[in-house]
Order: structure tokens, then C-alpha cells, then sequence
């Protein structure tokens, strides 16, 4: 069975990635949606399609990325015409992650299975606070994978953020 993770990933952090083991504990393969990738960089989406691909992809081990592809899904002002774009970019799937409330009643009503994924520390791990601890300067390296943290450094995501 196939299924369909889509997130934001800004950036990706611990929750981000047990959710895809957990997506991956109930699929065989799991195509991973970067939404929001037409958007140019700005505060609540700073990070391009290709930098989020690149945390994630440095961010798992190898025999995650043998079961994992990674697709751009980008934001459009129509739900409906939203799911169908989504359609004509991933492979079909029988299945889709997702806690967002709006995507939950899209799929519900075409027969693909929805399931909710557990929220690991989800106080902590968040995008949004994740960057405000760059960017003010406090601990934030412990909330993300190694890759995802050796990507923001050596991109100097500190300096990135705050000049957004």
C-alpha cells in the first residue's frame, strides 16, 4: 500500500520525522508532499522546496529513503482544484497522513483513507518555533534531526531568518 505525507517542513525537525516512521509503519511506500512549493521565502515559509528536500534527505537513513519519494506540491487558492493539482503530481495512494482538519474532509470524501498522526512533543516541536529559537539566538539544535541541523549551520539559517 502507498500513502501520502504533505507537510510544510519549515524546517524539518523530530516531530516531522517520527511522523514518517510512523507513515512508514503502515505503507509500504510513502510519497512525501513539500507543500507550499511555489511560494517565494518569507517569514512563515522561508525555507525553497529544494532546501526542505535537502534537510530531509540528510535527515533519514537509507533504508527510509528506499521507501520514500519526495514531490512539490504547491499552494493554490482552491481546495478542490488543490487535491486535484495533487493528483496530477503524485503517484497514486491509498492512504494520506495528515492532522489538518480541511484536508481530512477533501480525502474523506473520495474514498482514501485518512489517519491522523500521533504529535510528538508538539509544544516544542513546531516549525514556527523553531525558527524564533534561531533566530533569538537560543537552543533549538536538540529539536532537529543531525542533517536538518548541519544544513541550517552551514546555510547560516540564523542570518537567513532574520534578515526575512
Amino acid at each position: 500500500m502507498d500513502g501520502l505525507l504533505i507537510g510544510r517542513f519549515q524546517p524539518f525537525h523530530l516531530g516531522h520525522l517520527e511522523a514518517l516512521q510512523f507513515a512508514l509503519s503502515k505503507v509500504d511506500n510513502l510519497w512525501v508532499g513539500l507543500g507550499s512549493s511555489n511560494l517565494p521565502s518569507q517569514k512563515n515559509n522561508p525555507f525553497s522546496a529544494d532546501q526542505r528536500k535537502e534537510m530531509i534527505l540528510s535527515s533519514i537513513d537509507d533504508s527510509m529513503k528506499k521507501r520514500i519519494s519526495i514531490y512539490f506540491i504547491p499552494d493554490l487558492d482552491n481546495h478542490i482544484k488543490w487535491i486535484e493539482k495533487i493528483d496530477t503530481i503524485v503517484p497514486q495512494f491509498e492512504i494520506i497522513f495528515s492532522n489538518d482538519d480541511l484536508t481530512k474532509h477533501l480525502y474523506s470524501k473520495r474514498s482514501i483513507k485518512v489517519e491522523s498522526i500521533p504529535f510528538l512533543k508538539r509544544d516544542k516541536l513546531s516549525g514556527t518555533k523553531i525558527r524564533n529559537l534561531i533566530i533569538s539566538d537560543q537552543k533549538w539544535d536538540d529539536l532537529v534531526p543531525k542533517g536538518t541541523k548541519d544544513f541550517l549551520k552551514k546555510t547560516s539559517a540564523k542570518d537567513f531568518l532574520k534578515n526575512l
